[in-house]
């Protein structure tokens, strides 16, 4: 006949089930050997803050919390944080849901289309009256994608054949926004240029699509021999962004001097207005 094991007495039990319910405290994890740190990468806005490497806590208590150490109370915290993590879950996963918006709208393209070489639907006919020759090999480049097609086109400006260098530059880019609405950023970016660089100045302009700003820039001295002067329009109608920038220094000039960047001004939004119809309807 087997021995029957001891029973505990009966004043016992209680303590016994007591300590059975308590959940015991599962191991911590590790942490994780992270990559050894290297150079921060330069940025156009700053270094980015130095972050340590994040700490695995799998199935683990967050920092900052002490682990569960028997006791009474111990089962009522388990339920309190399990509350917590349940409320955070449906806080972020609402604010997902806020993040990405309704999802299928449709591409306001207000009728552009893209182009393979954005070069041939440029006019830059008023630039002309000041850069009378012409670039007979501008360079292009163009991307399609399902969320957005680009196209780029840059051309060396040139007063007179007897150049031996581009005495300004043109460039023009088109983008076709297809699955987010460009509008807010567009204004961010465009509307506070000036508090990138301080000797940028920025107007808006009417009359072209939804929005459209004007950003200059003038560097030259009195004496208009050193410094560089640019000039910048870009648009913004539906969900198409367009940039026409122009660009020159001085010393590129030799003798003379570049344009005013008024009268510049006038050309870029006159070549703009044209080159966005050919846009159109090509």
């Amino acid at each position: 006949m087997q021995d029957r094991p001891e029973e505990l007495p009966t004043q016992a039990q209680p303590e016994a089930q007591a300590q059975a319910q308590q959940p015991l405290p599962l191991p911590r994890p590790e942490p994780t050997p992270g990559p050894t740190p290297g150079p921060t990468p330069a940025s156009a806005y700053g270094s980015p803050p130095v972050y340590p490497p994040a700490q695995q806590y799998a199935y683990g208590q967050p920092p900052g919390f002490p682990p569960p150490s028997g006791g009474k109370g111990t089962a009522g915290r388990a339920v309190l944080w399990a509350a917590v993590g349940a409320v955070a879950a449906s806080v972020l996963w609402a604010g997902g849901i806020v993040v990405l918006g309704p999802l299928g709208d449709d591409p306001d393209l207000a009728g552009y289309r893209a182009k393979a070489n954005l070069c041939s639907a440029v006019d830059y006919s008023a630039l002309r009256s000041e850069y009378a020759e012409e670039d007979n090999a501008p360079t292009h480049n163009s991307l399609k994608h399902k969320a957005i097609d680009q196209s780029y086109c840059s051309i060396s400006l040139k007063t007179s054949s007897t150049s031996s260098y581009a005495d300004a530059y043109l460039s023009v880019e088109m983008d076709l926004h297809k699955t987010t609405d460009p509008a807010p950023e567009f204004t961010a970016v465009w509307s506070e240029y000036g508090q990138r660089y301080e000797d940028y100045e920025v107007e808006e302009v009417s009359g072209l699509g939804d929005e459209a700003y004007l950003v200059t820039e003038d560097t030259t001295s009195g004496t208009g021999t050193s410094g560089s002067r640019a000039v910048t329009l870009a648009v913004r109608d539906g969900w198409m962004t367009y940039q026409m920038s122009w660009s020159a220094y001085t010393s590129s000039y030799g003798t003379t001097t570049p344009p005013e960047v008024s009268e510049v001004s006038r050309w870029v939004k006159t070549d703009t207005r044209s080159t966005l119809e050919n846009l159109r309807s090509d």
